[in-house]
């Protein structure tokens, strides 16, 4: 099976049951994605499987044939993705560890919708976090919504 992550071609012959998040950070390496929950709850594995925010926990390799994924390390070579501009600025994270999988969902459904109310961000943005930072992550996707406009 072959599979593209991050721009990367690279071809997979293990199981194929195998949850995506293990073949990012035991074979890649790519330790950016963090697992969490492992049953798809909190989001803290959240990447982009064709430009759409996925779980890795509970994405199986089998399912990847041909697809390409983006992780945070992916996502902009230097940072500067408006999301990750936008958390830098707000200073989003406390402890930081969901703070990868918040990134990757806000960007992937930001793409779609570029001026989300209040009530956009809570029904769209269902990653959990831990230390309740849910006021500033608010904060960033709106700045990052609207850095993107700007962008067009």
């Amino acid at each position: 099976m072959k599979i593209t992550v991050n721009g990367q071609g690279y071809q997979y012959v293990d199981d194929p049951e195998q949850p995506l998040l293990w073949y990012l950070r035991d074979a890649l390496g790519l330790t950016g994605t963090k697992f969490g929950c492992g049953i798809g709850q909190c989001g803290s594995c959240t990447v982009h499987v064709d430009g759409r925010a996925r779980k890795a926990c509970i994405t199986p390799m089998s399912r990847l044939d041909g697809r390409s994924v983006v992780t945070i390390e992916g996502l902009s070579a230097d940072g500067s993705h408006p999301v990750q501009r936008a958390w830098r600025e707000l200073d989003v994270p406390q402890c930081g560890y969901c703070q990868a999988g918040q990134i990757m969902a806000a960007a992937s459904w930001l793409d779609e919708m570029r001026e989300p109310s209040d009530d956009d961000i809570d029904r769209w943005q269902t990653n959990l976090c831990r230390c309740g930072t849910y006021y500033r992550i608010r904060l960033a996707i709106a700045r990052a919504a609207g850095y993107l406009r700007e962008d067009g």
